[in-house]
């Protein structure tokens, strides 16, 4: 069994910036397929990623403070792999 990180003693082996970005990833992937992607999810993630590029913001605060959104977009979508990571940021870097 692998070491648990803790972030409470050293973010030394945690990838949190890395982990946020592919989060950012998937939800563009997720609102690409606009079949699957309500109009409402678009509008709001689109709208809120263009506000944390002209903020300068990084991934990370952003995934941060929209954590349960990015959850049910992620869920709507059996976005397995984003469930995933967005869990271990929530649990490792938030």
């Amino acid at each position: 069994m692998a070491a648990k990180t803790d972030r409470y003693i050293t973010f030394e082996g945690i990838e949190c910036d890395e982990q946020a970005q592919r989060v950012v990833r998937y939800i563009r992937d997720c609102l690409a397929l606009p079949t699957h992607a309500p109009a409402a999810w678009t509008d709001y993630f689109a709208r809120k990623l263009d506000e944390i590029a002209q903020m300068g913001q990084d991934e990370l605060f952003f995934v941060g403070s929209q954590v349960n959104y990015i959850r049910e977009l992620f869920e709507q979508h059996g976005h397995q792999d984003g469930l995933a990571v967005l869990d271990q940021i929530e649990d490792e870097c938030c």
